[in-house]
């Protein structure tokens, strides 16, 4: 095993303790890790992050089941079109984009510059999202029709399909808004659908990605080793500061990928 493994597998437990001190966030840097430090081209680096951010959802949503902070029903209804989305995104639509996509005065914007550049840009919002905090979003007095439900479920998946990272950001405002549910049961609700479509979303990818199972496994299973340990230890530290920190480091490490990217 070389240093550059080692320090993937180190990587990974360091996302799975953020996952377990903070609830969240931590997947959205295995990407970075895996296309930066372990150099997998950013399109099988999504599809792996799929497989972790979904392994690690189940996990969470156990976690949240236990304290009762979990609406099953609800999270099948809305993660229908989200996994479709999502499936549907990597089964079909990211093959089709092309290598190059155009050029402007010598500068070619390549497919997987475009799909780092993009998940940059989410990362950037899910930082600002982590850096505020939630607040308590109010909820409706009548939920609004399924349709715009059903709209929002696949804008969100086919986000999630493409840059291959959870999208709770997305999800939990949706889940207060629509189904209104209150702002800790829309969180751990969000991670049934995030682990459904993460995982349905990864199946899109088996069938035109060669997949070095014995890694993944690995690097999910030292996730979830992780996760626990940050679970253990949550109780001992500010999840309030520890959140708004890491959503710093988020944003630092967005912009560097921009730059990366485009310059």
């Amino acid at each position: 095993m070389s240093l550059i493994d080692i320090l993937g597998y180190v990587g990974a437990l360091i996302i799975g303790i953020v996952l377990g001190l903070i609830g969240g966030g931590g997947s959205i840097l295995t990407v970075p890790l895996m296309v930066y430090l372990l150099g997998f081209n950013p399109v099988v680096a999504t599809a792996y992050s799929l497989f972790v951010v979904g392994s690690s959802s189940i996990i969470g949503v156990f976690q949240k089941h236990r304290k009762q902070l979990v609406d099953f029903k609800t999270g099948f209804a809305f993660s229908f079109p989200s996994f479709l989305a999502v499936y549907i995104s990597r089964r079909y639509f990211l093959p089709l984009i092309p290598e190059n996509l155009f050029e402007v005065n010598g500068l070619v914007l390549t497919k997987n510059m475009a799909i780092m550049i993009f998940f940059a840009i989410v990362m950037f919002f899910a930082s600002i999202s982590m850096i505020k905090g939630r607040k308590e979003i109010e909820t409706p007095i009548t939920k609004q029709s399924y349709y715009k439900t059903f709209i929002q479920g696949l804008v969100i998946g086919t986000i999630t399909g493409l840059i291959g990272a959870g999208g709770g950001f997305l999800y939990v405002p949706a889940l207060v808004l629509w189904a209104g549910l209150p702002m800790k049961k829309a969180v751990g609700t969000s991670l049934v659908i995030i682990a459904i479509n993460s995982l349905i979303g990864f199946l899109g990818d088996v069938h035109h990605s060669e997949m070095h199972w014995g890694f993944l496994l690995t690097f999910s299973l030292t996730t979830v080793i992780g996760i626990l340990i940050g679970g253990y230890y949550s109780k001992y530290v500010s999840n309030k500061k520890l959140k708004k920190s890491f959503g710093w480091f988020i944003m630092i490490m967005a912009i560097y990928i921009l730059i990366k990217e485009i310059i």
